[in-house]
């Protein structure tokens, strides 16, 4: 039990951002000073993670959610609409910068991923957001190797085992249905090539 509330928890749809920058940061070809790096994780972490975290506990203290589980499709509604608006700033910042220009793809990729998810809340349909950011990072990081020329090999073989670590213990832990797991990195994996053909 500990396991899975552990990779649960560590690959959280919040951390997984900040994740994302750091590998991008150890991998790209592009030089980017020190500050800039730190620039950048830092409105990044502001982002995805700090603004969000204050978000769930203002909801909680509210009483709009229960837990910071968030469980029901009720409760994520608001949290998920912050989220669409907060990485589509991203995407549209790292757009207009063109030394990290590649970067706005792995944002407007979950975007239209929490897009589709928030939409399919509609059918009744709670999609993991967990499997949706690892799939989203699968699914950038290959299309990375493409850009850039580059392999990166075993952070995919990485990125694959630990998806399905993570899905095992999403599953274990009954947070989700199998086609709630599958859905969601299914999203989050083809919404980076429906952007990245588009784009």
């Amino acid at each position: 039990m500990r396991w899975h509330k552990f990779i649960s928890a560590i690959l959280h749809p919040i951390v997984m951002p900040t994740i994302g920058i750091l590998l991008y940061f150890i991998f790209s070809p592009a030089k980017l000073t020190q500050e800039q790096q730190l620039t950048i994780l830092g409105i990044v972490f502001t982002s995805t993670y700090v603004i969000p975290l204050l978000l769930l506990v203002f909801l909680k203290a509210v009483g709009y959610i229960k837990s910071y589980q968030v469980f029901s499709i009720k409760e994520r509604k608001i949290p998920l609409f912050f989220m669409i608006a907060l990485l589509f700033f991203l995407a549209e910042l790292f757009q207009k910068l063109s030394i990290v220009r590649d970067l706005s793809l792995l944002f407007y990729g979950i975007v239209l991923g929490l897009v589709i998810t928030y939409l399919l809340f509609f059918t009744k349909l709670k999609s993991s957001l967990h499997l949706l950011s690892m799939g989203g990072a699968l699914g950038y990081f290959l299309i990375f190797q493409q850009i850039h020329g580059i392999s990166i090999l075993p952070i995919i073989i990485v990125f694959t085992l630990l998806s399905g670590f993570l899905a095992s213990s999403r599953l274990y832990l009954k947070a989700h249905t199998p086609k709630e797991v599958y859905t969601g990195f299914f999203l989050g994996f083809i919404s980076q090539f429906i952007v990245y053909y588009l784009l």
